[in-house]
């Protein structure tokens, strides 16, 4: 069982015990804004040989489900952060966003950061999709886009990274080459920084191609060790660069390995006693379609992600296009509580209409990473289902932390249309969750009706 033996924000250093296996202390030496450490993250054991442990975050939507708004306020804290520490710009909104923050409230007015302040932002897939492009919108003039796992037919990316100790681990970038071609800032936006080596990786990878003078790296945790440090001071020095990072907590960690995590049946217990209505809806005439698809899946991908790269211009449409959505999601919904599911990488449009669509309204995420599941209180993964990814069946993907009876419908929405044989098994699983009403969203064209 998993314990956090402090939890006072006077005491800087905390100890999680982690199913009895694995002793995770850390110190906490920064946190700015002076946020409860539990409200941040709890912790889980990964089935990764490469690391044992996960910070199951509280604000990203991943491995837990979310206020979306806690996601979206998540990463205008950061913004917040990155103006004050690295602009050295006094920040008035900052109290305003963390009183949202706490409260669980919406936010308007969301774009506080200058026009005179325009980088480049990248979020990490697949966990940081979400938290970047809500990073991105606080900004008055910027271009974004997010690396992905996928391969595109007919298409080589601009940027390739790995990410080693990731359960999927190779990056790619496709993105305008005249997006990236320039000397502006790059700013790479991460859920945790644990050693930093991914960042190192796509800035070696970045700087090689279209080299320039300054990175940030902006993370919700930044547990770096002194070795850690030294290394992004060593590239700074090689590549005569500047790397600053941003965080809202920081400090250091140490993990103990007592003994193996016992690895449990990763399938529900329960079988289904409920009618579950299932409905297919098409969410195509509210968006664009791209000409992207993979090979396993032809079925375009959509523009307004980010994934091809976007900037401000687009900023305003496509949040038009959003609302437009979620008020038509919300006079889909049966009533009572409510679970919108993003899927892999797509995150942050699900979590927008999340936080559009009414009242007893909850988000999370699908993911690729396998974690050991416990139903013990207090351990960050209590509940858990895996299932072939209906866009990519080769791929599994898992949802976590969703006990029997916790709603009574759940969106589940897919960036591009899928067979309905591929569906499945997501469905059979959601339905012994004894879950009244089953919605499955699409966004893309139809099936060979990309644009070309």
């Amino acid at each position: 069982m998993q314990k956090l033996q402090t939890s006072t924000l006077l005491k800087k250093k905390f100890t999680f015990n982690i199913l009895d296996s694995i002793e995770v202390q850390m110190e906490v030496s920064e946190n700015p804004y002076s946020l409860p450490v539990e409200d941040l993250f709890t912790m889980a054991a990964r089935i990764n040989k490469k690391r044992s442990f996960l910070f199951v975050s509280k604000v990203l939507g991943k491995h837990l489900p979310i206020d979306a708004n806690k996601g979206l306020l998540a990463a205008a804290l950061l913004a917040a952060r990155y103006l004050e520490s690295v602009k050295g710009v006094k920040c008035p909104e900052t109290p305003h966003i963390l009183a949202a923050f706490i409260r669980n409230e919406p936010l308007s007015g969301s774009t506080f950061i200058p026009s005179s302040i325009n980088p480049i932002v990248i979020g990490f897939a697949e966990t940081a999709t979400a938290l970047g492009h809500a990073f991105f919108d606080s900004f008055q003039s910027v271009n974004f886009f997010h690396t992905t796992r996928e391969i595109l037919v007919s298409r080589e990316p601009e940027i390739t990274f790995e990410e080693e100790h990731s359960h999927a681990t190779s990056h790619r970038c496709y993105i305008p080459k005249a997006m990236i071609q320039n000397k502006r800032e790059i700013i790479l936006v991460d859920d945790e920084m644990t050693t930093g080596k991914t960042a190192l990786n796509i800035i070696q990878s970045i700087q090689s191609h279209f080299p320039r003078k300054i990175y940030t790296v902006v993370s919700i945790l930044d547990w770096r060790s002194d070795e850690d440090k030294m290394k992004f001071t060593q590239l700074e020095k090689e590549l005569g660069i500047t790397i600053r990072t941003v965080s809202l907590l920081a400090g250091r960690v140490e993990v103990k390995q007592l003994r193996e995590v016992h690895k449990k049946n990763r399938g529900n217990e329960w079988e289904n006693h409920l009618t579950t209505s299932k409905e297919f809806i098409q969410l195509g005439p509210f968006f664009s379609s791209s000409n992207y698809q993979t090979s396993r899946n032809m079925a375009c991908f959509i523009q307004e992600t980010g994934r091809f790269g976007i900037t401000s211009n687009d900023k305003q449409i496509n949040q038009l296009k959003i609302s437009e959505a979620a008020l038509f999601l919300r006079q889909q919904r049966i009533g009572g509580k409510t679970l919108c599911l993003g899927t892999g990488e797509f995150m942050y449009i699900p979590m927008k209409l999340a936080a559009e669509m009414g009242p007893d309204v909850s988000y999370q995420s699908t993911t690729r990473s396998p974690i050991h599941i416990e139903n013990k209180q207090g351990y960050g993964v209590r509940f858990g289902f895996s299932f072939p990814a209906p866009e990519d069946p080769e791929i599994t993907h898992f949802v976590y932390n969703i006990p029997p009876f916790e709603y009574d419908e759940v969106f589940v929405f897919f960036e591009r249309e899928v067979e309905s044989r591929h569906l499945q098994p997501i469905i059979t699983e959601l339905e012994k969750l004894q879950i009244k009403s089953i919605k499955l969203i699409f966004f893309s064209a139809k099936r060979g009706e990309c644009n070309e």
